[in-house]
């Protein structure tokens, strides 16, 4: 039995989890019983297996205990992004047929203007404090006994993709009702390839409302181990973490790699990382030379996936195989790769094309059927819209996303390389590159650039970054342009918002093509 409620018997005073800065800690018997008391809460509340409820609560020590209530009773549960404006969380909020939301007082400026927005929700509750239309979460819990709902099934997360190439898409998975220990593939995974047991203490320094922090946590307490969440990520922070806690697990991203990176170096041989058995890094491309450097520094303990929040599929590279055939993001271990044309036909090794995975597991956009049979072909195969090949050994490598692939006169032209190369330029803290207007090609290359220093931004800054790009490679993947901002709309899982700075450059154009 892999579950929380097992650790709880056994081990009531192990720590389940850890928060970072304020050193509160949650054991197992304590996380048994909370979770028990919110399962009991949602019954009370006429929420029942199968049934959608929604929260928005930052990094919290109350975070899991609503996740593994609604984990036990069957409930589905949407985590919503802290980042969104009201009116952005209540079409979540909607559109997820949330029956009950729970909110934090840190975020009331937001939460207390849902209820206004939403029709369906029974129950409003709030960490820390209430506003109008907010019961106390404490006194709610409080009153609720501390055992098991007699109907125990296994509910699930259906979390929203962030958005980056349109309206945020709910991910559901058939509801099943499984026992609350069922096996899933994530769980196989972290056991059989990352060698996570009782002993794994897991960093996490990611928004939990995420896919992967929060499957990855969770995967983390059915096994037994501790995690330590960052309520904020920090490079010098996360180190200093990685050595006062002996941390032997973590997953980041590779923005995070770039800032530990582009640390002093005496600040990073301060630390000793040697605690670290398997650091898994994904939802990015990882650019080549941030990779061998890290690997470098810490060892080959990196772990790199491709997957979503679908689920549909899912590769995995360690370091030594990686180190053989850079780039890439490895092979299939969850369904097959596929990559496709626009016919939706087959090509063959070493030809880019649309991925897919055959075999995998199934998902559908909730309420957007359109969207559903978009993501997949004639054969029933799914994609997530990124462009890739594979090579004669099956290892995959990502060129870009579909969707922010720039057509110049007729050439096709992936923006993926022009970001990773500008990226190591030393001062680069942050850049996006995509497509914007040209009258006589239709596009061309544009670099949006966040420098480590914003004093340094000038044109003669530009004309160096452009001169350094066209030095290493082909002068038509080449911004020809160079603009510069602050600070770059980034995810805090690194995921970036590249639409929200394109459609500045198109705006009041009837195509954005």
């Amino acid at each position: 039995m892999f579950h929380p409620s097992l650790h709880a018997k056994n081990a009531p005073d192990r720590i389940a989890y850890r928060m970072a800065e304020s050193g509160e800690t949650v054991s197992y018997g304590q996380l048994d019983e909370a979770s028990n008391r919110f399962a009991q809460l949602l019954r009370a509340s006429g929420v029942g297996p199968g049934e959608h409820i929604a929260l928005m609560v930052e990094n919290h020590p109350r975070f899991y205990e609503i996740c593994w209530g609604a984990q036990r009773s069957g409930v589905i549960f949407t985590a919503i992004s802290t980042r969104l404006s009201a009116e952005e969380a209540a079409y979540i909020v909607n559109d997820c047929g949330a029956k009950l939301f729970v909110g934090s007082r840190k975020l009331a400026d937001v939460c207390a203007k849902l209820p206004a927005l939403t029709a369906a929700v029974r129950r409003w509750l709030m960490l820390d404090g209430t506003v109008d239309g907010f019961e106390s979460w404490e006194a709610a819990m409080a009153a609720q006994p501390a055992v098991p709902v007699d109907d125990e099934v296994a509910g699930s997360d259906m979390l929203y993709s962030s958005g980056t190439t349109g309206r945020p898409k709910g991910v559901a998975m058939p509801f099943e009702r499984e026992p609350i220990d069922a096996i899933s593939p994530l769980l196989e995974v972290t056991r059989k390839v990352y060698g996570m047991d009782e002993s794994t203490v897991y960093l996490s320094p990611a928004p939990l409302y995420h896919a992967a922090p929060l499957r990855f946590n969770m995967s983390v307490m059915r096994l037994g181990g501790t995690c330590v969440i960052m309520e904020h990520f920090d490079p010098q922070r996360y180190l200093e973490l990685v050595e006062q806690r002996r941390i032997t697990h973590t997953q980041v991203v590779p923005t995070m790699f770039v800032r530990m990176l582009k640390l002093p170096e005496e600040v990073r041989s301060r630390y000793d990382v040697s605690s670290l058995k398997c650091a898994v890094h994904a939802a990015a491309p990882c650019p080549i030379p941030v990779k061998q450097q890290m690997i470098e520094w810490w060892g080959p303990i990196l772990w790199e996936y491709y997957a979503g929040t679908e689920g549909n599929g899912m590769t995995l590279v360690g370091s030594q195989e990686w180190l053989t055939h850079p780039g890439t993001v490895g092979r299939a271990v969850i369904g097959k790769l596929r990559i496709c044309d626009d016919d939706g036909n087959e090509l063959p090794v070493g030809e880019q094309g649309t991925i897919y995975f055959s075999d995998g597991r199934d998902f559908k956009y909730h309420n957007d059927p359109e969207k559903t049979a978009q993501s997949r072909n004639a054969k029933g195969w799914t994609t997530l819209g990124d462009v890739g090949y594979i090579d004669e050994e099956g290892f995959l490598y990502l060129t870009d996303r579909k969707a922010f692939m720039i057509i110049s006169g007729g050439v096709n032209i992936y923006p993926q390389e022009a970001e990773n190369l500008l990226v190591m330029h030393p001062k680069v803290a942050d850049v996006a590159v995509f497509g914007v207007p040209n009258e006589e090609f239709g596009e061309e290359v544009k670099a949006v650039v966040q420098p480590r220093d914003m004093r340094d931004a000038s044109p003669e800054l530009a004309a160096e970054l452009i001169a350094w790009c066209r030095e290493r490679l082909a002068h038509i993947k080449c911004p020809k342009t160079v603009d510069f901002e602050e600070e770059l709309p980034r995810a805090a899982t690194g995921k970036l918002y590249k639409r929200q700075l394109r459609d500045r450059y198109w705006e009041g154009r009837a195509t954005k093509i």
